[in-house]
């Protein structure tokens, strides 16, 4: 194993030399041709964000750089080592945290970080100052003792970044390390990363999050194999100049307008912001159609400046159109009663933990209901007991009027449920998996044959029919669990992060179809880390420490948020005011 020590990179002198040379790179994996004669710089001292949509080669990039996978033509050389022939020095000199770090969740956190200092072949008693500086930089110390299968998300993530900095690399290379991880701990990886690269140190980071690609200090962006685009994110956005307007004042009409928007020959991509519609126009045309569409609803349209995501929705061709199929074959939702979900004083110990506290809320038959949260403050918890996956401890649940205690079984056939963590059965084909869930559902042979081809169709899942879950590209797999999940045409879904790791034109088409099943009455219960999807809610309930903080419209939680210093907040900014706010209040109770 190549052991010579690797001296820290110096900012001052290495900012403007290359630490990883990518030349004429390609990937074949059988027919498919994975990367193809890629070529690209990636300097010290520098935050380089990699994006592009599910399959476009990320993650085979990455493994190709960190020495996991050998390219079949091309160069690529990482701190001046050549990923091939240098390989045992790639370990060494560059860290790499993989889209699913592999923990082992019956150690504890420490036990974690001495045995990926062996696996380095690292003498860990005398590494005893090196991991206290990553548990004070991770913020893991008052942890050290807790079993990695315990923590939340975000702790998780920031034990994969501390494991991945045990060598102190020149290099880091981070797969999608924000995925599933709220916005309090998504902020607390970027401060660390930034201040890692402060200290001169080359970080690429892969994302779904497109806020975060505009922030970092240069883009490459891959689709089908190929760079699409190479460099800061502020050049791509300039060529949206005057392309983006906000249909401002639409309120209740939003969905229906948006809709509409997507549908226009004018609009390259649209989505929806509190009660404002985001638009942005393909290029050569003009706001003239989107203009009239702003009269005949009594909007205001409003030029707003471009964002990195609306560059980069328009450079893969735009976003995927306003109507949903899936909705277009459902009937209209009829309830008699116009309380869809509700729980009241809700509540579930496990020991002496209390996962929900003393819970209440209504959500309205139609209702997009948004349940947020910081990992760990209980949302799955009480996603669960809604469901009737769950039994509360004490409190009460009703689903479309039926109460979850005294009448579970005819309560669930009520409902779909699509759970945060893939759910399907891996041992099943994809369309064993439809027809299982048909027939839990007990659909009679005729509806449950059209169903299962109605679902095929509308998923795109005829290709992978014979295809194990576990193999499908992770859009697939969600747009699997959301076929079966609705299969049964239930009046309420529950959707547990529904489009978490997914590219942001994938999310797009989930809420093309969210937005439609609404329109027709469905209600819709969901939890996402993506404060962008916030937005298209009707209300959010914030929970933070197992309890309810906040219950408002997201354009309220934006004004309450704003200040002098953050005049326009974001939705991210008002999760993270309310998270703030409340736990400091807790600390002067204490």
């Amino acid at each position: 194993m190549y052991t010579a020590a690797i001296p820290p990179v110096s900012a001052a002198t290495e900012h403007d030399k290359a630490a990883i040379v990518i030349d004429q790179l390609n990937k074949h994996f059988d027919n498919v041709h994975a990367l193809r004669d890629l070529s690209a710089k990636i300097f010290y001292g520098r935050l380089t964000g990699l994006v592009g949509p599910d399959g476009a080669g990320k993650t085979t990039l990455l493994r190709i750089l960190a020495g996991l996978l050998r390219p079949d033509t091309g160069h690529v050389t990482l701190a001046d080592f050549d990923v091939v022939t240098n390989n045992d020095a790639i370990h060494v000199i560059s860290g790499y945290m993989p889209q699913r770090f592999g923990l082992y969740e019956d150690l504890t956190v420490i036990e974690n970080m001495h045995l990926q200092a062996q696996l380095r072949g690292m003498d860990t008693s005398q590494q005893t100052a090196l991991f206290t500086r990553l548990l004070d930089f991770t913020r893991l110390a008052p942890f050290t003792k807790r079993l990695s299968g315990k923590l939340s998300g975000g702790m998780k993530q920031k034990l994969g970044l501390a494991c991945a900095l045990m060598a102190r690399p020149k290099v880091l290379l981070l797969d999608e390390p924000s995925v599933g991880v709220d916005p309090v701990s998504r902020q607390d990886l970027w401060h660390m990363v930034q201040e890692l690269t402060g200290e001169g140190m080359a970080v690429i980071w892969s994302t779904a999050y497109l806020d975060e690609a505009e922030r970092c200090d240069s883009v490459l962006l891959l689709n089908e194999g190929q760079f699409a685009f190479d460099g800061p994110p502020g050049e791509l956005t300039q060529h949206l100049r005057n392309r983006s307007f906000r249909l401002e004042a639409v309120g209740t009409q939003r969905r229906a307008v948006l809709a509409e928007a997507l549908d226009l020959d004018s609009v390259s991509d649209g989505v929806i912001q509190g009660a404002s519609v985001r638009l942005v126009l393909r290029v050569g045309s003009s706001p003239e159609q989107i203009q009239m569409l702003a009269n005949r609803t009594g909007a205001q349209l409003v030029p707003v400046p471009a964002r990195f995501e609306d560059a980069f929705i328009d450079l893969l061709g735009g976003g995927p159109g306003g109507t949903s199929a899936l909705a277009e074959h459902l009937p209209p939702v009829e309830l008699t009663t116009s309380s869809a979900v509700s729980c009241h004083n809700l509540t579930k110990r496990f020991g002496d933990f209390i996962a929900t506290d003393n819970v209440s809320f209504e959500v309205h038959k139609g209702e997009i209901f948004g349940l947020l949260g910081p990992n760990g403050a209980g949302k799955s918890t009480t996603f669960k007991m809604l469901c009737g996956l769950l039994k509360p401890t004490s409190g009460e649940a009703h689903v479309v009027g039926l109460d979850l205690r005294r009448a579970p079984g005819i309560a669930k056939a009520q409902l779909g449920y699509m759970a945060q963590k893939f759910s399907l059965y891996d041992l099943l084909s994809v369309q064993q998996n439809l027809e299982f869930s048909a027939g839990v559902y007990g659909l009679g042979s005729n509806i449950r044959r059209d169903r299962i081809e109605e679902m095929i169709s509308i998923f795109d899942l005829r290709r992978w029919l014979s295809v194990a879950p576990g193999s499908l590209p992770l859009g697939h797999k969600q747009r699997l669990a959301l076929a079966c999940a609705l299969m049964h045409r239930p009046p309420v879904l529950f959707l547990d992060e529904p489009t978490s790791g997914v590219d942001p034109i994938t999310r797009r088409e989930f809420w093309t179809h969210i937005n439609g099943l609404a329109r027709k009455g469905v209600t819709i219960m969901v939890t996402t880390h993506f404060m962008d999807e916030a937005e298209y809610c009707d209300r959010v309930a914030i929970l933070y420490r197992a309890r309810l903080i906040a219950l408002d419209t997201p354009d309220a939680l934006k004004r309450d948020a704003a200040s002098a210093n953050c005049p326009d907040p974001t939705m991210e900014d008002a999760f993270i005011h309310l998270i703030e706010t409340s736990a400091l209040t807790d600390e002067i109770e204490i």
